[in-house]
């Protein structure tokens, strides 16, 4: 049904204001569904004019949507078009809750006659968003199967998920390239753009919401895809479903598949109803869209601001929504608004006791999701072998490098101080390079940890725990290797057990250095920043590690430094481990007498009782940087009180 006609039925009128619950398809492993109408009244958005660099002070308010009225039922697929800053994303924000908190927002929203609030809607809708993040390393069945797992009903058993997740990929077009991995742009080839949509898509309506919000879905697609994602989406509208769309330039074909359009100019709503009654009432405007052109564009132009032309071009715009809110099209709109809102007052109508909101955000318990996501995790990192290849070249590479600089030392005066300077140069090496490197791969991953996080999949400390345990392998084994290549090339103690203890304190070291890049990430907004803070906190850090400056001679304004420094107990602990017992050097002390190796440590500053300190020490930073990190990253995934409008 299209047109101002299903406004006009009372029958279906009364059809969208009742919960209808079905099931989807039929099949055993699909979720109930509720049938939902959402409206929308006065919607008023306001942003602040801020004036000013030193004293900023709020002068005005900008009125980005004025008195935006609508509704959208089940069964209904409602685009949303208009120019640039005609106020469709600002929109679409305001009804699923994800605006800018700084916007001052009022209206009046419903779904079935009750006030819509932030739980409600968000244990009742699907958001799908413009950008598709996935993570490249698993396949479509894969990621629709951790779907399923985190986000389906705990009453579900395995078989019954995944004979959802097979329907779903059924219904949408997947089965093709169920076991084909999603792909990572210029390191690992996918799936098509197109399915690549298609499965933000899947993902959503794997739980069978009731209402969902679309962000552009056909952005970046070509004709045919974009009209294969419109398909999809009127697809789940005839099942039920309330579809609420933003588009961007649709081309005619994929304009005529919509059976209601919202058009949208300067803030206000220009026209609502469906793509036939769109024609009828900018004919009676006096704006005929001419034949074999695409109604969207004509739609769209006639309402842009167009330069030169902006007093002609904002009356018109004003009359037409002028016009509209007078229409009877309008008034039908406000009369299916105003019924939606009182539908409280129908005894079949949901009822408030029924729209209840699940004190946990979490459908899976916090094993079933540590399990999931560990599980990613590990894919993710082994599967990635052009991370792994590049991670093994860059330890076997330099390992060789410094070797072959210090090959066979001796032990003489030339030969400790490049000791001393190859075991510094391996703690700066495997400190530089883990954390960068840490600090690329966690940021990357924060925009898809967020929108998993947000939308109720999973914990924080599942996350970060995993994530933990995930990367773990890699910093044990590639220490190892560079310790195994470089240690007898150099020539450092050759006693086996110092060989396995110098191992050990490098495989410490990266693990305190890990856990350094975990915070600096957790605690930047993005990966630019986190590397523009890595090095300057780095070097300081590098500064007091006891071969550039004796410990003996640090101010003690700065001595704090060397304290949270594993370089200063690396660099202590390996010194230890290399000249400790070690009693004849072919060189002399200042005294004239014959260095040993404890002579060699009182020139450094260090002391043989600390080694079990430094380690206890090592290990304390280890931990306290990851609490650091896990509260940082706590506090970046905290669910903020969003309350209704006003």
């Amino acid at each position: 049904m299209s047109g101002t006609e299903g406004y006009d039925n009372p029958a279906y009128v009364k059809e969208g204001r009742d919960s209808v619950v079905e099931i989807d398809g039929g099949n055993k492993g699909s979720q109930r569904r509720e049938r939902l109408t959402y409206s929308w009244q006065d919607l008023n958005v306001f942003a602040p004019v801020i004036q000013g660099c030193f004293r900023k002070s709020q002068v005005a308010e900008k009125h980005i949507l004025r008195n935006i009225t609508g509704i959208c039922r089940p069964g209904e697929l409602l685009a949303v078009m208009g120019a640039s800053g005609a106020g469709k994303t600002t929109l679409l924000n305001c009804l699923n809750f994800r605006s800018d908190p700084t916007l001052k927002i009022k209206g009046k929203l419903y779904i079935n006659g009750q006030r819509v609030s932030p739980d409600i809607l968000t244990s009742r809708s699907a958001y799908v968003q413009q950008e598709d993040i996935f993570v490249g390393t698993i396949t479509v069945k894969e990621q629709l199967v951790f779907q399923a797992n985190l986000r389906m009903d705990k009453d579900l058993s395995t078989a019954e998920r995944m004979q959802r997740v097979e329907d779903v990929m059924i219904e949408l077009n997947l089965v093709h390239c169920a076991n084909t991995y999603i792909g990572i742009p210029g390191t690992l080839k996918g799936i098509s753009g197109g399915e690549t949509k298609r499965l933000a898509f899947a993902c959503e309506v794997l739980t069978n919401p009731p209402i969902m919000f679309c962000d552009e879905p056909t952005t970046g697609l070509d004709s045919f895809m974009a009209q294969n994602i419109v398909e999809v989406m009127m697809n789940l509208a005839k099942k039920g479903m309330t579809i609420i769309s933003t588009i961007h330039q649709p081309s005619s074909e994929v304009f005529a598949m919509f059976n209601r359009v919202l058009l949208m100019a300067e803030g206000r709503t220009a026209y609502l109803g469906s793509t036939a009654g769109a024609m009828d009432f900018f004919a009676g405007m006096g704006k005929v869209c001419p034949e074999n052109y695409n109604p969207a564009d004509y739609f769209i132009d006639n309402l842009a601001i167009q330069p030169e032309k902006e007093e002609e071009c904002k009356q018109f715009v004003e009359s037409a929504c002028d016009a509209y809110d007078k229409s009877s099209t309008g008034q039908l709109v406000l009369q299916g608004v105003e019924d939606n809102a009182q539908a409280l007052a129908d005894e079949s109508a949901v009822g408030r006791n029924e729209m209840k909101v699940s004190r946990s955000p979490y459908k899976a318990s916090w094993g079933s999701q540590f399990s999931a996501v560990l599980k990613r995790c590990v894919l993710e990192n082994v599967r990635d072998r052009m991370v792994v290849k590049v991670k093994l070249a860059q330890y076997i590479m330099i390992s060789l490098i410094v070797g072959l600089i210090y090959f066979d030392q001796t032990y003489d005066r030339k030969g400790v101080d490049n000791i001393n300077g190859a075991i510094f140069l391996i703690l700066t090496q495997v400190s530089f390079s883990s954390c960068f490197a840490v600090v690329r791969s966690f940021c990357a991953e924060g925009p898809l940890f967020l929108r998993e996080h947000f939308n109720g999949m999973y914990r924080v400390d599942v996350y970060f725990l995993a994530k933990n345990l995930a990367e773990l392998p890699l910093n044990i084994c590639l220490p190892i290797l560079f310790v195994s290549i470089s240690y007898f090339m150099i020539g450092l103690n050759p006693e086996v057990d110092r060989f396995f203890i110098h191992m050990g304190l490098i495989v410490l070291t990266v693990n305190a250095v890990t856990s350094f890049g975990f915070m600096i990430s957790c605690i930047s907004k993005n990966e630019q920043v986190a590397s523009a803070l890595s090095a300057p906190l780095l070097i300081p850090l590098m500064l007091f590690g006891g071969l550039f400056m004796n410990n003996d001679l640090v101010p003690d304004y700065l001595i704090w430094i060397k304290y949270i420094s594993w370089f200063y107990y690396g660099f202590e602990d390996l010194s230890i481990n290399q000249w400790k017992g070690v009693d004849y050097i072919n060189a002399t002390t200042t005294e004239g007498g014959v260095l040993d190796g404890e002579g060699v440590l009182d020139i450094l500053g260090f002391e043989e009782d600390n080694m079990i300190r430094n380690v206890v020490l090592l290990a304390s930073l280890l931990i306290g940087f990851r609490f650091l990190a896990f509260l940082a990253l706590l506090f970046k995934a905290r669910r903020g009180q969003i309350k209704s409008y006003e």
